[in-house]
């Protein structure tokens, strides 16, 4: 059976006019190339070569074969352009897991950061909590996402990429009068957002310790699902809340003016990272999202 190695010996050979040279040019020992033009002429059944001296003298069957075995190899050079040029464009669906506020650090940006780079691209940004990206993540739903930290599973490798310091917000300047710290915390009326996670959202978890490493339990006022909401109730001075700094700077014009902040004593800071399945080869889709998405949130300032 005649193969494109064959073809490409041939090719070679012809052109220079010696198997010698030939073997020079594609790398491989002299025998090897005259090995493979016989087992060419055996395919063919007739001779391409008349050997005189160090030298090859093409017959009538070298000449008629030339454009066959180089249509067949440029056929082939094609093709691996072609399935290249898929390759490279980024395209089809991509699916990534966000953290829940993702929207307020990221937002259309991302997006429109995506879409001009990819028009080709159908883009789902999915996900309300970290922790249920975190179970999608593990059943394997999603290749990839950028979450709240830290996580515990060594079945998942963690990238982190940002630190964002959790502040105290309130409507009442004589509250925001100093830091505050875990006993304030536990004294305080409060309005929390991830009503529907509590204490498994990863800022309430540190908030809970905090509270209970005076002796205090954290149990808010009020509950509500998203930190906009806890915000404008806290505008209107029902409650305080706890955010941070990146969700109030990308908030900007739309905060309330009679809202300010305070650090805590001792500060807690919400982290996020890249996490995947350890071991896992992302895809370039998934690639190019997240160096998008991790660009832009390094960005942020705040």
């Amino acid at each position: 059976m005649t193969t494109l190695h064959q073809l490409r010996c041939f090719l070679v050979s012809l052109e220079h006019g010696s198997f010698t040279a030939a073997a020079a040019e594609l790398g491989f020992a002299q025998p090897s190339v005259s090995e493979q033009v016989r087992l060419l002429e055996d395919s063919m059944q007739t001779t391409l070569f008349r050997r005189v001296g160090r030298g090859l003298l093409p017959t009538e069957a070298a000449h008629a074969l030339r454009p066959h075995a180089e249509r067949a190899l440029r056929a082939v050079d094609d093709a691996a352009q072609a399935v290249a040029s898929v390759r490279d464009v980024v395209s089809g669906t991509i699916r990534l897991g966000m953290f829940g506020t993702a929207r307020l650090y990221l937002g259309a940006g991302l997006i429109a950061d995506v879409l001009a780079a990819h028009p080709q691209v159908r883009l789902e940004l999915v996900g309300q909590n970290s922790n249920e990206v975190l179970e999608q993540l593990r059943r394997g739903v999603l290749e990839a996402a950028i979450i709240a930290l830290p996580i515990v599973d060594a079945g998942l490798a963690v990238r982190p990429i940002l630190r964002d310091e959790v502040v105290y917000v309130s409507a009442h300047p004589d509250r925001l009068a100093r830091p505050i710290t875990p006993s304030d915390l536990a004294a305080a009326e409060l309005v929390l957002s991830e009503a529907s996670w509590g204490n498994e959202d990863s800022t309430r978890r540190q908030l809970a310790r905090a509270v209970q490493s005076v002796g205090g339990t954290l149990r808010p006022k009020v509950d509500v699902e998203d930190i906009e909401t806890a915000l404008e109730v806290a505008s209107l001075g029902l409650a305080d809340t706890i955010t941070a700094r990146g969700v109030l700077a990308a908030l900007g014009e739309r905060l309330s003016p009679k809202l300010g902040w305070v650090p805590l004593r001792p500060k807690l800071y919400d982290e996020f990272g890249v996490v995947h399945r350890r071991g896992a080869e992302l895809s370039k889709a998934a690639s190019v999202v997240l160096s998008l998405a991790v660009a832009r949130m390094r960005s942020a300032k705040f």
